[in-house]
């Protein structure tokens, strides 16, 4: 799975909102930060909503997931830092009758 076919898709999405006038990512130190240029007559909780839309779309058919921190915003620009992850699978027992076991896997 290619991390750049899956932000080129969640940043062409989110492009054609119609909250959005502007979507662009960047990497800061190894950290993915999302500029994003609004309307004016929207709120920042429209625009949050449309990246939700937006990377879920995007994220369709994958395991993946979505992290969206709000880091700070100016005028109608917001910046967020926004994360797609893989999750985390546990490889072992480790005794504690976790719900997700990888013992109980194969019985389902």
């Amino acid at each position: 799975m290619d991390l750049d076919t899956i932000w080129a898709s969640f940043i062409n999405t989110l492009a054609a909102e119609e909250e959005i006038v502007h979507a662009a990512h960047k990497k800061v130190a190894g950290i993915p930060f999302l500029y994003v240029k609004h309307s004016e007559q929207n709120d920042i909780d429209k625009v949050i909503k449309a990246i939700k839309k937006a990377s879920a779309k995007s994220m369709r058919g994958h395991k993946l997931h979505s992290v969206t921190v709000f880091v700070r915003s100016e005028k109608n620009s917001l910046v967020f830092r926004h994360r797609f992850f893989v999750p985390q699978k546990k490889m072992f027992c480790c005794g504690n009758l976790c719900p997700d076991c990888i013992r109980f896997e194969n019985e389902s």
